[in-house]
């Protein structure tokens, strides 16, 4: 088989396997917030669409994509180079391809036919690709409304959710205003990813068309403080809570309290208000500080790359959990979505990793200077349940002068505008749309935390039900 060399991959009988350097180098990008993956152009992610043509059964948009993309439609367009045509197919399914192109985990690769044998096709950077080339080319045009807009809508909240309905409410004919807390719209795209990973002139550049399409946003504006619940009733027609999962789960030690323990959302909140308004510093900084991450999923990730480009001394990630195998175990099969060891570019650039540890207590006077940990060992008691317990002789003190607390989050707090509204809450204290009410909850203040692209395609199906409940 003719073997060949093209953009640093190797080609056989003319189609790529996986690219596998797709970062900046980890040098540079240490020195800045800009984006860690570099742009790939066409020339290099040519065979990697021509990779897709070969699958028999494609469970990617299927099994894998919440959005139900099209990905071998778009893939065959990009394989034959016609990018207008890829764009046209992925907008139909996508309402903001720039966005789960960075930051999606790409849960179609994780049922890619080509990953039951070998690496899935790197759908996630062809998607990039066919976004911003048509972006460059001025290809990205918003629809015109189905209907002329005559309904008024409130969408509370500026997150993926949040926007998602609210542009899925504009084309099926709703004029719609979208209130916001904070300074710039966006949520958690804005103030709880860093740059790093999505560049805020990518959201900007939206908010640009969806507010030129006429969607009107009302920044820092809280509703129950600045307005009062009861006027979404009076002054709109229908009301959609887009609120996130607001209550971060919390580490009950001895020793919280102590300055120094903060919520990863604070940290990275922290960096992003410093990145928007250019100020000297974040009011939370790891500079020259030894850093301890508590959890070990993408926030505390996130976490991790953010304290080393502020200067930390030393940063050290820890969770609970048995570390994930490197490859699939025999109980997560493919097309199921892998649950295998993730290392991310942060996790790449110098972060000391451990699992099975527990959290005993924060060790400090007027400060934190480290916490006590203890290993753990797991067992599955005849139930079912996972249970832990403490390896005896196994305690001893991490040292850090910042602990940030990744540990997820826990639902909607109780009180506040849904209990104004009338929104039930289930035992997970996530909220119930009420569609005799007008008034429907969308992304993971009704799902639970999950990923952006879910939070975007449970909004999209909310949206839906309230135009339907308006007519």
């Amino acid at each position: 088989m003719e073997t060949m060399m093209k953009s640093g991959v190797e080609m056989k009988g003319g189609v790529s396997g996986r690219i596998a350097e797709i970062d900046r180098e980890r040098s540079e990008r240490v020195r800045d917030f800009a984006e860690v993956e570099r742009r790939l152009g066409l020339e290099e992610l040519r065979g990697q669409a021509e990779r897709c043509l070969h699958c028999g059964v494609p469970f990617c948009h299927g099994e894998g994509c919440p959005l139900g993309n099209e990905i071998p439609n778009f893939n065959e367009a990009v394989a034959g180079g016609r990018m207008r045509d890829a764009y046209r197919i992925l907008s139909r399914t996508s309402l903001f391809p720039e966005f789960t192109a960075r930051i999606c985990p790409a849960l179609c690769e994780g049922s890619c036919t080509h990953g039951a044998t070998d690496e899935p096709v790197m759908v996630r950077q062809l998607e990039k690709l066919i976004i911003e080339t048509a972006f460059k080319e001025g290809w990205v045009e918003l629809p015109e409304p189905k209907r002329a807009p005559d309904r008024d809508v409130a969408v509370v909240g500026s997150g993926p959710a949040g926007l998602a309905a609210a542009e899925m409410l504009r084309r099926g004919g709703a004029r719609v205003t979208v209130f916001e807390q904070f300074a710039r719209p966006g949520g958690l795209l804005r103030y709880g990813i860093p740059n790093f990973k999505l560049d805020k002139r990518v959201i900007d550049r939206r908010i640009a068309l969806l507010e030129e399409a006429g969607i009107e946003f009302v920044c820092g504006t809280e509703i129950g403080r600045d307005i009062a619940p009861g006027y979404l009733r009076r002054h709109f027609d229908g009301v959609v809570l887009a609120l996130g999962t607001q209550a971060a789960r919390d580490l009950r030690i001895p020793g919280r309290e102590l300055p120094g323990m903060h919520l990863a959302l604070e940290f990275l909140g922290a960096q992003a208000r410093k990145a928007e308004s250019g100020g000297d510093g974040p009011e939370i900084s790891a500079k020259g500080k030894d850093v301890l991450v508590i959890g070990g999923g993408d926030t505390g990730s996130d976490c991790v790359g953010t304290a080393i480009r502020q200067g930390a001394k030393s940063v050290t990630q820890v969770e609970i959990m048995l570390k994930p195998p490197v490859a699939r175990a025999a109980d997560n099969p493919w097309p199921e979505w892998p649950r295998v060891l993730r290392t991310s570019s942060s996790h790449e650039e110098g972060c000391a990793r451990m699992w099975n540890i527990n959290s005993v207590r924060a060790i400090g006077s007027d400060h934190v200077e480290g916490v006590e940990v203890e290993d753990v060992e797991w067992k599955t008691s005849p139930d079912g349940r996972r249970t832990f317990a403490a390896i005896e002789g196994s305690r001893r003190i991490i040292p850090a002068q910042l602990v940030l607390l990744a540990m997820g989050f826990t639902g909607v707090p109780e009180g506040g505008v849904p209990d104004a509204l009338g929104l039930a809450r289930t035992r997970r204290t996530t909220l119930v749309s009420s569609p005799e009410a007008h008034i429907f909850a969308a992304g993971d203040c009704a799902t639970g935390a999950s990923l952006v692209v879910r939070a975007m395609a449970h909004a999209i199906g909310e949206a839906r039900k309230m135009l339907a409940a308006l007519d």
